[in-house]
């Protein structure tokens, strides 16, 4: 006669076992796999890292019109952080970020500098 549905269900024979984490044995109860909640905690950060914070750069806390190149329309003469052309009396056009070059001291935006592909 085969064993009776309670018979199977409740395991009332002391078996132990090993804790996967901290090696330690321990009398499990029902499907207990982790001796302590401290130890089945472990065992899921292990399996599931952080993930790494995406290193970000902050640039420096300066005013954006300062460090923006400015272009006339008319004249094409470039200014960095005017937005008039003092010849023309006319509003410039936004270029890009950029400073002044260190070789000749014009404006030089970022753009001018990086290749960008097409």
């Amino acid at each position: 006669m085969p064993p009776s549905r309670n018979d199977i269900r409740n395991d009332n024979g002391a078996r132990t076992a090993t804790c996967p984490t901290c090696r330690q044995p321990f009398t499990p109860i029902r499907r207990q796999s982790y001796c302590t909640p401290a130890c089945r905690q472990a065992a899921w950060r292990a399996r599931h890292p952080q993930p790494q914070p995406a290193t970000t750069i902050i640039a420096p806390a300066t005013n954006r019109r300062a460090i923006t190149v400015y272009q006339c329309p008319r004249c094409d003469t470039r200014y960095l952080g005017q937005q008039w052309c003092h010849d023309c009396h006319t509003p410039c056009t936004r270029l890009d970020l950029g400073g002044p070059c260190p070789h000749c001291d014009e404006p030089v935006a970022i753009s001018d500098i990086i290749e960008q592909p097409r």
